[in-house]
């Protein structure tokens, strides 16, 4: 680092997706001051960020994800005035946030998260006109400040799952109106949720799931009508279920699991599909279709449903009968005065984990063989059981195989990719491993949610003679046709870019126990890039055929240097 000081010209430097260790020199600080990107994301250096950093005033990139970088985040990175994306994220930082990122007023991205950073969020943040807000899995606490609920150019994402936030919602979350997903899941927030979250128009995906909230679901979420993704599960919430949930056509995913719900489930639209609808731990609901298995309800229920719709009913013609006699008053009132103007009488209107080599070898049994699930081309999955907040669950653990030519590439493909995407559809990840084993070996593995059904090339291959049970009726293999489209339409049309897969095939689409199809694997994954300031993807440099002979799409085999 310290030879690059005397090249007074440089202007970018990129170091990101290699196994640089130790720390980063102060030397850092003697860059040219003409330095606009610099990448150092994906490697194994530790140590603190040096304060001398912030001497690089003409920094638009400064990319450090994916590292072992501790200590505090260092205040002078508030001196960065032309610092567009900052990345963090991934890292052991500890601390509070510095207030003096505030003055970063040209930030468009900031992630911060699965760090160890405390405290509270800086009010200050208001003046970065942000598009994405990750501040998840770390141990930031106190109420979320009402001014980040102003940044009015939110428009992709505000991960803040898995701290210790608290206090209620305030009503500027209704300033929102461009922003696409919002996770506040798996936090102590309190209170009712906001009316005011009905004019977040651009929202697809709300996940607040894990909380205190309290209350019923407020009448303006149906005003989000291109919603795809919501989740209240283990809250306090109560009272019925609003029907105007089966009427937003694009809802995919729904849990209303471990509530205080009561009354008759809805059967229309969402509701007819128990796959994709959750509504466990309800003790006071009743009806729904027949496969939600709840007892059916009394007379009374339904008598009291009636009544109460009769009421709405009367109130809201009696409220626009109200109406139409002021209406026909200040008519003839305005004409009496005949100069004057018409009144107006409009109406009011449920963290990634970190684990380690030794953990993972205990989760599989020392990886043994009766564990071993699947052998890939630049690895093995291996079946594990392992304690994530408090309790026992199974994972799937992918071993990279460093010896393997390209498998150090692919395990940076995958985390880059999987870290920018988020669909029901897509296999979960819960965490990864890069490390040293006990002969002090790289060792690097992803961990994922285990799916039991397999895969569906063993399905599509097992023997005609096995019973129906085993065999893929038309239903489901139309149903499994769809939730890949699903996938497969969200990664082509992610942002800020599309994310191509380059290896689709059955034994890389996963079944969970509802035979719910999730595309995994994404070691050829690529994000389509616009130009030379993206960033995303480049260690997942193209070769002259990518994917699988056979399964490729015949606009694939595209001759690119990596």
């Amino acid at each position: 680092m310290s030879s690059l000081t005397n090249s007074s010209h440089l202007k970018v430097l990129d170091l990101g997706s290699n196994k640089f260790q130790g720390v980063l020199p102060n030397s850092v600080a003697n860059l040219s001051t003409e330095l606009n990107f610099f990448r150092i994301a994906s490697n194994m250096i530790s140590g603190s960020i040096p304060e001398g950093i912030g001497n690089l005033v003409n920094l638009s990139y400064l990319l450090m994800s994916i590292n072992s970088f501790e200590g505090n985040i260092p205040s002078s990175l508030g001196r960065l005035q032309k610092l567009s994306y900052l990345y963090l994220d991934l890292n052991n930082l500890s601390g509070q946030i510095p207030p003096t990122l505030g003055n970063l007023t040209l930030l468009n991205k900031l992630a911060l998260g699965s760090n160890s950073l405390d405290g509270p969020v800086p009010s200050s943040l208001r003046s970065c006109p942000l598009e994405l807000l990750d501040l998840e899995h770390n141990k930031l606490s106190g109420p979320i400040p009402k001014e980040i609920f102003l940044i009015s150019t939110l428009s992709d994402f505000m991960y803040f799952q898995s701290n210790l936030f608290n206090g209620s919602l305030p009503l500027e979350i209704g300033s929102l109106k461009h922003i696409t997903g919002i996770d506040l899941s798996d936090n102590q927030i309190s209170g009712e949720i906001p009316a005011s979250i009905g004019e977040c128009q651009s929202l697809q995906f709300l996940q607040m799931q894990m909380n205190f909230l309290q209350g019923g679901i407020p009448a303006s979420m149906g005003q989000l009508k291109g919603l795809e993704i919501l989740d209240l599960s283990h809250n306090n919430l109560s009272g019925e279920i609003p029907e105007f949930l089966g009427h937003i056509k694009g809802l995919g995913s729904l849990n209303l699991s471990f509530n205080y719900f009561e009354g008759e489930v809805p059967k229309e639209g969402i509701f007819l599909d128990v796959n994709a609808t959750s509504v466990d731990g309800n003790l006071g609901l009743c009806g729904g279709i027949p496969a939600m298995k709840l007892h059916l309800c009394s007379v009374q229920t339904t008598k009291k449903r009636s009544f109460k719709l009769i009421m709405i009913i009367s109130i809201s013609s009696a409220v626009l009968l109200l109406i139409f006699i002021l209406a026909l008053f200040a008519f003839w009132y305005s004409r009496s005065k005949s100069h004057q103007a018409k009144a107006d009488l409009s109406p009011i209107n449920d963290l990634h984990i970190r684990v380690s080599y030794a953990e993972l070898a205990s989760a599989t049994n020392g990886f043994a063989s009766e564990n071993l699930i699947g052998v890939g081309s630049f690895g093995s999955v291996y079946k594990g059981r392992m304690v994530i907040h408090e309790q026992q669950v199974i994972v799937a653990v992918k071993v990279f195989n460093l010896q393997q030519r390209g498998a150090s590439q692919s395990f940076l493909a995958e985390c880059e990719t999987l870290r920018c995407v988020r669909h029901r559809n897509l296999l979960k990840i819960l965490t990864v491993c890069s490390s040293m084993d006990f002969q002090s070996q790289d060792f690097k593995a992803l961990v994922y949610e285990f799916l039991p059904n397999g895969n569906l090339d063993q399905w599509i291959h097992k023997p005609l003679e096995e019973n129906e049970d085993t065999v893929l009726n038309l239903i489901t293999r139309l149903n499994i046709a769809i939730d890949v489209a699903f996938a497969l339409d969200y990664l082509h049309q992610h942002r800020p870019l599309p994310v191509i897969h380059c290896d689709l095939k059955p034994s890389n689409i996963l079944l969970d126990n509802d035979m719910v199809a999730h595309v995994g694997d994404f070691g050829l994954a690529r994000a389509l890039h616009q130009d030379q300031s993206d960033f995303l993807g480049e260690s997942s440099g193209w070769a002259a055929m990518r994917g699988t002979i056979g399964y490729a799409a015949p606009g694939m085999p595209v001759i690119c240097l990596s």
